[in-house]
C-alpha cells in the first residue's frame, strides 16, 4: 500500500559525499517519521537518522556532524546528505517511513536497500 523508492548510493572515496533520496507513494494520509538505517557487512542494522513531520531529527552517534537528514513533506520524500564519508560507513542503507493510511490504520514501510561503499 505504501511504496518507498530509494535513489542514490554507489562507490565513493573516503572524504567524499553522497546523497540518498527516498520517496514514498501510495494511499498515504500522513507520514510521521521518515528515516534511514544501515546494515554493514556481517553486522546488525543500526540507526543512521530519523526526522519527524515537525523536523525533529535524531542521529546515530557515528554519523553526527557528518550526515544531514531532511525531508520535503509536499513530496513525501526524505533525503540523507552524507559528507566526510569513511570506510566504516560502507553498508546497505535502508529507508523507513511510518504514518497513517487513514484515521484508523497506521503503516510502517521499508524501501529497498541501496549499497554505499566507501573506499580508503
Amino acid at each position: 500500500q505504501v511504496q518507498l523508492v530509494v535513489s542514490g548510493g554507489g562507490l565513493v572515496q573516503a572524504g567524499g559525499s553522497l546523497r540518498l533520496s527516498c520517496a514514498a507513494s501510495g494511499s498515504i494520509f500522513s507520514i510521521n517519521t521518515m528515516g534511514w538505517y544501515r546494515q554493514p557487512p556481517g553486522k546488525k542494522r543500526e540507526l543512521v537518522a530519523t526526522i519527524t513531520s515537525d523536523d525533529t531529527t535524531n542521529y546515530g552517534d557515528s554519523v553526527k556532524g557528518r550526515f544531514t537528514i531532511s525531508r520535503d513533506n509536499a513530496k513525501n520524500t526524505v533525503y540523507l546528505q552524507m559528507s566526510n564519508l569513511k570506510p566504516d560507513d560502507t553498508a546497505v542503507y535502508l529507508c523507513n517511513a511510518r504514518g497513517r493510511l487513514n484515521s484508523l490504520k497506521t503503516f510502517a514501510s521499508w524501501g529497498q536497500g541501496t549499497q554505499v561503499t566507501v573506499s580508503s
